[in-house]
C-alpha cells in the first residue's frame, strides 16, 4: 500500500517532467514539437498531471527517464546466499497467474 495518493503522484511526475524540460531550456511549444504530444496536452498534464500512457511515454523519450522507468517496474530478482538456494528455486519454478476475484 502507498502513503501517495495517485493524484499526488500524477502531480510530482508532471512537476519532474517539467524541471526536465527547463533544464534542457525548452519551452511547452519545443517540447510539444519533439515529443510529437499537443501543446495543449502538454500544458493539461503540466498544470493537473493527466496525460495519457502513450504521451507520458513521448514526453519521457525526449526528456528523459524512460529506461529508468521500465528498470524500475521490473520484478524483483531473487537474492541467493548459496547455491543450495538456487537449485531450491530452480525446482519450485511453476507457472504464475493472477487470482480472480
Amino acid at each position: 500500500m502507498s502513503l501517495v495518493s495517485s493524484t499526488k503522484a500524477q502531480q510530482k511526475l508532471a512537476n519532474a517532467v517539467r524541471e526536465r524540460r527547463l533544464f534542457m531550456e525548452l519551452t511547452q511549444e519545443g517540447l510539444a514539437i519533439r515529443s510529437g504530444v499537443a501543446l495543449p496536452t502538454l500544458r493539461k498534464f503540466e498544470q493537473k498531471g493527466i496525460i495519457s500512457l502513450e504521451g507520458f511515454l513521448k514526453l519521457l523519450c525526449v526528456v528523459g527517464g524512460l529506461e529508468e522507468l521500465i528498470t524500475v517496474l521490473q520484478p524483483p530478482k531473487p537474492n541467493f546466499s548459496s547455491i543450495d538456494d538456487v537449485l531450491k528455486e530452480d525446482s519450485n519454478i511453476s507457472r504464475k497467474r493472477g487470482h480472480k476475484k
